[in-house]
């Protein structure tokens, strides 16, 4: 009698379009996969593989599950990407990005060119531009982090590296960002190292250049770069503490918008300058769509944390009571929050800084030749054009902080701009 599992189909396709599985009986490949878009050029399913989800990309030279099973749902893995174990769910792999075991990567996670992690890293709405490398026994969700010119100088979350994305106050509108989006998209900034068995609590800024010594917990912006950083522990003890007050919450919103602002600007680079290089790579076109979905379902996610504080903005106003200034500015945050949603989600959020943004485009088409990698073309454009791209992503974020800050005049946000 001949065994057949149940999706006997999907694994003989897989197999006659030429991708290499060592022990087919040991594979789960759900019905609704649609193997034309699994490459059939050096890609392997390791034993123990389980691969779900229609929007599932696997590109050429995947190798899925080596040190231990995987499973995949509506993931786009993109060429030469290694899974080693884990769990990985709607997140979006790119060139040579790679997992070790016990990862767990769930919803709204983008790893750029060559991002990794080492074993037992999980991760959640997280963006990692090319050559951030994480090591073990990380949490790291809900930030941004850029920086670092290669796979030898990156930068590095040091192990059992935590970025504290649950506040006191039981509200996730922590976002942080390491870096940031107009100088890091361009790959020619001084890493950042955080070292192992430290954190952050959200939301915070560390600009590129810094270093955190092992142990410390950062709680506080490091905007002049190349600082070292060095924690001080809370003195022992107790004191009152009323979960709701919200004392820093022109801070908070301020670099929830920031965070939003950037997001849309790092939109705006995918769609006018990665694009023409996700159309060189087979499958590419789908690897573009789902970097997209990525960065929307991003800014959906900071929205909703945002309106979550918004609509607790009446019962701090309850507890605290306080100065006018302070009832007004939260009071106009609860009532303005629908028009900051539809700033971020409407197509003026879009709107480039055209001219800045043209004469970069015509940049790079002068200087990249016949280059087809991403990272060599952008690595190698001339200073002067990498300064008009960073001008015109500078510009999308301004612009956006100066309407939001417009919205909520008596928060007095954004006032260096």
């Amino acid at each position: 009698m001949e065994l057949k599992p149940e999706n006997h189909t999907q694994i003989v396709g897989l197999l006659e379009k030429g991708v290499s599985i060592p022990n087919p009986l040991t594979l789960d490949v759900g019905k609704e996969v649609d193997i034309d878009r699994v490459s059939s050029k050096g890609v392997r399913l390791y034993p123990g593989c389980r691969i779900y989800g229609a929007n599932t990309v696997i590109s050429e030279g995947a190798q899925i599950g080596y040190e231990g099973p995987v499973t995949i749902e509506d993931c786009r893995i993109g060429p030469h990407v290694a899974l080693k174990g884990g769990f990985f769910r709607r997140a979006v792999f790119l060139e040579g990005a790679s997992m070790g075991s016990g990862a767990h990567v769930r919803e709204g996670c983008l790893l750029e060119e060559h991002a990794s992690g080492a074993h037992c890293v999980g991760l959640k709405q997280t963006i990692l531009f090319p050559f951030v490398t994480l090591g073990s026994l990380i949490n790291f969700c809900d930030c941004l982090m850029a920086g670092g010119t290669s796979r030898k100088a990156h930068s590095e979350v040091g192990s059992a590296y935590i970025h504290f994305n649950f506040s006191a106050d039981g509200d996730k509108a922590t976002a942080s960002i390491y870096g940031d989006v107009p100088r890091g998209v361009m790959i020619n900034q001084p890493p950042i190292f955080l070292g192992g068995q430290g954190g952050t609590v959200g939301p915070i800024r560390v600009t590129y250049g810094n270093v955190a010594v092992a142990g410390t917990i950062l709680r506080k912006d490091a905007l002049t770069p190349n600082r070292l950083l060095i924690g001080k522990t809370h003195r022992g003890g107790t004191i009152p503490f009323t979960a709701g007050l919200y004392p820093g919450i022109s801070r908070l919103v301020e670099h929830n918008i920031y965070y939003l602002a950037s997001l849309t600007a790092l939109k705006q680079w995918y769609a006018q300058v990665r694009h023409p290089f996700f159309r060189m790579q087979k499958l590419g076109d789908l690897m573009y769509e789902g970097a997209l979905e990525i960065l929307d379902l991003a800014v959906e996610e900071r929205l909703k944390r945002l309106d979550e504080v918004a609509q607790r903005m009446p019962h701090s106003i309850e507890l605290r009571g306080g100065e006018a200034s302070d009832k007004e500015g939260r009071m106009a945050f609860h009532r303005n929050m629908d028009r900051i949603r539809d700033l971020f989600e409407s197509d003026i959020a879009e709107e480039p800084e055209t001219d800045l943004r043209d004469r970069f485009l015509k940049g790079i088409e002068a200087n990249s030749g016949e280059r087809q990698n991403y990272l060599q073309a952008i690595q190698g454009l001339p200073s002067d054009i990498s300064a008009l791209g960073t001008a015109w992503l500078e510009g999308v974020i301004n612009r956006l902080c100066r309407m939001s800050a417009d919205m909520l005049p008596a928060m007095r946000l954004f006032r260096k701009l």
